[in-house]
């Protein structure tokens, strides 16, 4: 194992040296811990794929379409066909 040297506030490492004294681990070892879920959350996010819609058509969405307003393609669901 390498020795570093880390610099950190004053508050995160306050905190840091707190959750190893209520965990029972020494403080190493909860920096090295946070290190690995912070590296694996990256590895994760690079992972992904981006996400295609299929669409029929090949006009893609209709015009206002929001597909992270779960309320308004509702609302837009429920109109009847050929309705503004």
């Amino acid at each position: 194992m390498k020795r570093t040297t880390v610099r950190l506030p004053e508050p995160l490492l306050t905190e840091a040296k707190k959750l190893a004294a209520d965990t029972g681990r020494t403080l190493t070892a909860v920096l090295e811990d946070a290190l690995h879920e912070a590296l694996a959350r990256k590895q994760v996010t690079r992972n992904k794929s981006r996400v295609r819609f299929t669409t029929f058509g090949g006009r893609g969405l209709f015009p206002g379409v929001d597909l992270d307003n779960s309320a308004a393609l509702l609302e837009l669901m429920e109109q009847p066909h050929g309705a503004d």
